[in-house]
């Protein structure tokens, strides 16, 4: 991708919605293959891969796969055979995290940074670039500031600088969080996370006062960058992903036409800009985020550390507001909507907070017009004596529209790319020129002897009006133009033909046209890595992959969490969010206050949920929070999968 060009990356859980992502605007897509893909039920088959390459390839967009789990020494040998069989589908790149990859017999495929590889300082971007990753997506974390830091070590003409713009956020560094398999043996890092950052805690500081109860408090809002994407262009982003691949069909259709139109604004801004792809989405609905799941918005750090980041209450959807209840019967409530243009319909998913702030779910199975406008009856799906603390007064939200599910239910979307067509004579008839957008042309000829139309003056109308009826095709006529020496009459059969070959032989073009991303070749002799010594939280899980980094300078390399040597008790999370400046018990929100400075300290807390208990540690430094734990005896004492054996001493290393 050139420096100037802006990708829209869009998630894709299954081939189907691969499909749709790329009808709705997206310049690229992401995919888990069979296996080690990151999300343990989010597989898709080489085979339904393979095509929804060819479908992309026909817009010049691209497919990246998933290969981004850490990888056990037995399973690295499987990894490099479906790399390969990737790459022989024709997929664009492969998203990693494991580098052992980078020490085995690879295709010479395009090969992108996970956003588990943690990436969050220039001299990280920069390393990865020189030992061969051409694609690189940044921490969640990063401002703008630090994002341009970033910029300004890399060659933007080798390496693109990614970024998320919208989606689901980890509370924890991307690669930094182990609670899940502390707790269950599940591994966040191998595909598998239990999700302890949604679940409820009480909070207790260091002399056992419960400062929180029944709070989210490492749950997260979904992020949204709708207002942020100029200035993240600005500060060297090119490639802007949307987070989804558990994400249903609507979801990725409408998050993806949100930022397409958002884009599209952007690009006439910029004429020195251009999207990475080809050809326009048209829509038949207005994309808005707020009707997909979401837990309310955030843009996170980009502008800065905020107060409202968290989705505290619950890590559900509350929808959004659209009355109050007016009445409650034993059969139905009524509810008076805030516009009385509203519409409710039967199917409905409505919500309300009980008196603890709890989120209770209201499904509406018949949906009735009351005479008064603004007022509908509603009869819920569930016994009415069963909706706790449903009273008068209580506001609504709509979380979700039965009418907006339909419409995304049906074709939504359609991609086109526009093309100049022109008539004209030769020696033995007729051919046909298409000239697309980006400059690829296609010709047919037709031998046809000249014959006079009835009505001459009709006749160039008559042509360009069954020239341009190009149906079902991926093109659009902008301009037909007939440049014949005296007027035709064409039999339709031999026209329609004519125009069918041209046309595939504009697609053969384009598909000539679209290059293969570059392998990029890692520098020589290796760089040094920025450290000489890592710790479990470089995720080491297999030989090669500490053939890797020792390779590359790095002296005293641990293993992986998942190899279960660290017994005792470790930072399990890593977070940029901080409880106590959520709560306002930050010793930096204290200074200067009269009455407060020196007061309050960063002293440990704790987090508790039900027998689990967490520590608190806050590193005031770099501003981060420490989630502190142990590994759990039941899930030492399961059956490993299969035993990681390091080296006792730094192994010799020879070339690769």
């Amino acid at each position: 991708m050139q420096p100037h060009h802006l990708e829209l990356l869009a998630p894709a859980r299954t081939f189907d919605i691969g499909i749709e992502a790329i009808n709705h605007g997206a310049d690229a897509v992401y995919i888990g293959g069979p296996s080690f893909g990151a999300r343990s039920t989010a597989d898709n088959s080489v085979q339904d891969i393979a095509k929804l390459v060819q479908y992309a390839h026909r817009f010049h967009s691209r497919i990246f796969v998933t290969l981004n789990t850490i990888l056990r020494d037995d399973e690295l040998e499987g990894a490099r055979k479906l790399a390969w069989q990737l790459y022989d589908a024709g997929v664009d790149a492969l998203i990693i995290q494991d580098m052992g990859l980078l020490e085995i017999d690879m295709p010479p495929i395009q090969l992108h940074a996970s956003t588990q590889t943690d990436i969050r300082t220039p001299e990280k971007a920069k390393f990865l670039q020189d030992a061969g990753l051409s694609q690189i997506v940044l921490a969640r974390e990063l401002t703008l500031p630090q994002i341009s830091a970033i910029r300004d070590v890399i060659d933007t003409e080798r390496t693109v600088i990614e970024f998320f713009v919208h989606g689901a956020l980890c509370v924890a560094y991307s690669g930094q969080c182990f609670i899940s398999h502390a707790h269950t043996g599940r591994s966040a890092n191998r595909g598998d996370c239990s999700q302890a950052c949604r679940l409820p805690y009480e909070v207790k500081d260091a002399q056992g006062r419960i400062v929180a109860h029944d709070k989210h408090v490492l749950s997260m809002k979904d992020n949204n960058q709708s207002e942020n994407l100029r200035d993240l262009v600005d500060a060297g982003i090119r490639s802007f992903k949307i987070e989804g691949r558990y994400k249903d069909m609507a979801y990725v259709k409408n998050i993806t036409a949100h930022y397409r139109k958002l884009f599209d604004e952007v690009l006439v801004e910029r004429p020195e800009l251009a999207p990475s792809s080809h050809g326009h989405s048209t829509f038949s609905f207005v994309p808005d985020p707020n009707q997909n799941f979401n837990r309310e918005f955030t843009d996170y750090f980009v502008q800065g550390r905020k107060e409202d980041i968290g989705a505290f209450d619950t890590p559900k959807n509350p929808g959004q507001p659209i009355g109050w209840v007016s009445k409650v019967t034993a059969e139905h409530v009524e509810i008076t909507t805030d516009d009385p243009a509203t519409e409710l319909h039967n199917g409905d998913g409505l919500c309300y907070y009980d008196l603890q702030k709890e989120l209770v779910g209201l499904q509406i199975n018949r949906a009735e017009a009351a005479k008064a406008k603004g007022v509908w009856r509603l009869f819920p799906k569930d016994p009415m004596d069963g909706f706790k603390d449903l009273r008068q007064g209580v506001q609504v939200n709509r979380n979700r529209d039965m009418s907006w599910v339909r419409t995304l239910d049906k074709k939504s979307a359609e991609r086109r790319m526009g093309v100049w067509m022109q008539l004209a004579e030769n020696e033995s008839g007729l051919q046909l020129t298409l000239t697309d957008e980006a400059g690829h042309t296609g010709t047919a000829h037709t031998a046809i002897a000249w014959q006079a139309p009835k009505d001459a003056q009709q006749a160039e109308d008559k042509l360009k009006s069954a020239l341009g009826k190009l149906g079902d095709t991926l093109f659009e006529p902008l301009d037909v133009q007939i440049g014949l020496h005296r007027p035709w009459f064409v039999p339709p059969s031999q026209l329609n033909a004519l125009r069918r070959e041209a046309v595939q032989a504009l697609e053969d073009a384009r598909a000539q046209g679209l290059q293969r991303l570059p392998r990029a070749v890692p520098v020589e002799p290796p760089v040094s890595y920025p450290e000489d010594t890592l710790t479990y939280l470089a995720n080491v899980f297999n030989q090669k992959a500490r053939d890797f980094y020792a390779k590359h300078g790095v002296k005293v390399i641990d293993a992986a969490y998942e190899s279960q040597e660290e017994l005792g008790e470790v930072s399990l999370m890593i977070t940029k969010h901080c409880v106590r400046f959520s709560l306002s018990l930050c010793p930096k929100q204290a200074k200067g206050v009269t009455g407060v400075q020196g007061t309050v300290k960063a002293e440990p807390m704790q987090l508790i949920n039900g027998k689990e208990k967490l520590t608190l540690r806050f590193d005031c430094k770099p501003c981060e929070m420490h989630v502190v734990g142990k590994i759990k005896k039941s899930v030492l004492n399961a059956v490993p999968e299969s035993p990681v054996q390091f080296y006792k001493s730094r192994p010799v290393v020879g070339l690769h």
